[in-house]
């Protein structure tokens, strides 16, 4: 496989780093775009000494413009778009305010809309390309205060649908994943900052939600985002693929 442009939102941390090691590790130069200056120069400097080739791009994928310039500015194809970026909150309807919902809409709605739009000209005008969107097993069932989060990611799987019908036909794959939950440093903070002193005893509730016993790490998320785009996967589109141990379908 030859050389890519590959984009990543939010690229330096969680699921989105192991997106961005993954592609990075097989070639690919990757761009990190992420909202978090600090942090992203940080993963980009530390996987630039390990040998990859890869860029930190500073964005708020809520900002159609500043996502604009971001991408005008990127030399050569770009080859794949992972709109992995995302922010999550927990409520019910009577629990979330109008403030949070609109928080999560211009992440995790607008930001898809605002990347992806970027891109597509630029993929038919070479000819294909591949997107992949960052979903959620909250997209299709029914998971207890997660309202807001639950809209989103079901937005996130109708625009993938969407998008991969209008561009078939210009060689322009888009299909979507939706993980259930997986160990991430997001996970961990959610444990100390709501459960002081019984973080290890919720966990392991969480992980056994999922029939096949445990949380899913980002590396396995990582390595259906590259099979989505690569060849391998050249027949595949307007999909949702879940990443989930089972939760969806294997009820306990």
């Amino acid at each position: 496989m030859s050389k890519r442009n590959v984009l990543v939102t939010g690229g330096a941390s969680g699921i989105g780093l192991a997106i961005s090691r993954r592609f990075a590790q097989a070639g690919d130069q990757v761009y990190v775009l992420d909202f978090n200056k600090e942090n992203g120069e940080k993963v980009a400097a530390s996987l630039q000494e390990e040998g990859y080739s890869v860029k930190f791009l500073e964005t708020d994928v809520s900002s159609q413009e500043q996502v604009k310039q971001v991408i005008a500015a990127i030399e050569g194809e770009i080859h794949v778009l992972v709109n992995n970026a995302g922010v999550s909150h927990v409520g019910n309807l009577e629990q979330t305010v109008e403030s949070e919902l609109d928080r999560l809409y211009s992440v995790n709605i607008k930001g898809v809309y605002n990347c992806s739009l970027a891109v597509i000209g630029h993929m038919k005008e070479q000819g294909g390309g591949a997107i992949i969107n960052m979903a959620s097993v909250a997209a299709t069932v029914g998971i207890a205060d997660r309202f807001a989060y639950s809209m989103t990611k079901g937005a996130v799987r109708t625009m993938t649908l969407s998008m991969a019908r209008d561009y078939v036909q210009f060689n322009i794959r888009v299909n979507a994943i939706s993980p259930a939950r997986v160990h991430t440093p997001f996970v961990d903070g959610y444990l100390a900052k709501n459960y002081p002193g019984r973080e290890q005893e919720v966990f392991d509730q969480l992980a056994a939600t999922q029939p096949i016993g445990r949380m899913g790490s980002p590396a396995e998320v990582a390595n259906m985002a590259f099979y989505l785009a690569s060849d391998e996967a050249s027949f595949l589109t307007g999909a949702d693929y879940l990443v989930d141990g089972g939760f969806s379908h294997l009820k306990m």
